[in-house]
């Protein structure tokens, strides 16, 4: 039996969610307004706006009418995870689109801009709103390592994006995106894994399977903020008539993304050990 639940749409969580729902939905219609293109970086912003639209309301929806509690998953920990990756989805959105798609006189792919931004802004309040708090009983993806995880995901998906169908002959360049593929898969396994409260099949304690998974993709990472900056800048030289943004501009994003998720595996690296040595012993 369905009960509707109104209170859902009242408290502070509820609120921020409809306000973003409200905000990605002027921001792709406006964008719609103006015209379709092919271009892969368009498609990816109008996908971030209609996809966070989409699931945003479908939580709303459940939360209203308490199917959410039916759901066989952990609903704390993917609205969690969801918030979070929807953060950076729109932040890469608000950054990208006035890139490429706006000028001085574009009313409304301006107007797109800064609704896009004030999403991104509710987003990153909807993560701390349901982030967990010190001394809180919640799901792992509510937690700073949990969000890292999310983090970590999305940033080897851009990576992904950036490699695109370039084939890289060269070994060093075939390590790296091993390391990439490796690390995204454990991530990835993670996020599934708690989400759908499977985490009681691993073989061995969570927390010290965690911590060795992260302590070996630090090493990995470190390896490849070497090599790939090596061997791709190095042998492929920026060619002298590149537009504004090519091949070879896509290399340095991956490059600067790769170190960008070493510092991010440390800091989970440290919550890690963190949690097992000193907080499990108190």
């Amino acid at each position: 039996m369905v009960t509707l639940d109104v209170k859902t749409l009242t408290v502070p969580v509820g609120i921020v969610r409809i306000l973003e729902v409200i905000f990605t939905c002027i921001t792709f219609s406006l964008v719609a307004s103006v015209g379709h293109t092919t271009v892969s970086f368009w498609t990816w912003c109008m996908f971030t706006w209609c996809f966070c639209f989409c699931v945003t309301f479908l939580i709303l929806l459940l939360e209203f009418t308490g199917l959410h509690t039916k759901l066989p998953i952990s609903w704390s920990d993917f609205t969690t995870a969801f918030a979070m990756l929807a953060t950076l989805m729109v932040l890469a959105a608000s950054v990208i689109y006035p890139v490429f798609f706006t000028c001085s006189s574009c009313g409304r792919p301006i107007g797109a801009t800064v609704t896009s931004i004030l999403a991104f802004i509710l987003y990153a309040v909807e993560v701390g709103l349901t982030r967990a708090k010190p001394g809180e009983i919640s799901g792992f993806l509510s937690t700073v390592p949990g969000l890292l995880k999310v983090l970590e995901a999305f940033v080897a998906c851009i990576i992904f994006i950036c490699l695109g169908n370039n084939k890289f002959n060269l070994p060093g360049l075939q390590w790296c995106i091993a390391v990439y593929s490796i690390c995204f898969i454990f991530a990835f396994l993670i996020i599934i894994f708690t989400i759908c409260r499977l985490l009681a099949l691993f073989p061995a304690p969570f927390d010290k399977v965690l911590t060795c998974c992260n302590v070996l993709a630090v090493l990995m990472y470190m390896t490849a903020v070497v090599i790939w900056p090596f061997y791709s800048l190095h042998n492929f030289p920026r060619p002298s008539h590149c537009p504004n943004f090519c091949f070879w501009d896509n290399l340095v994003v991956i490059s600067f993304m790769t170190c960008f998720n070493l510092v991010a595996y440390i800091v989970d690296t440290f919550y890690s050990i963190r949690l097992v040595f000193f907080v499990s012993r108190t």
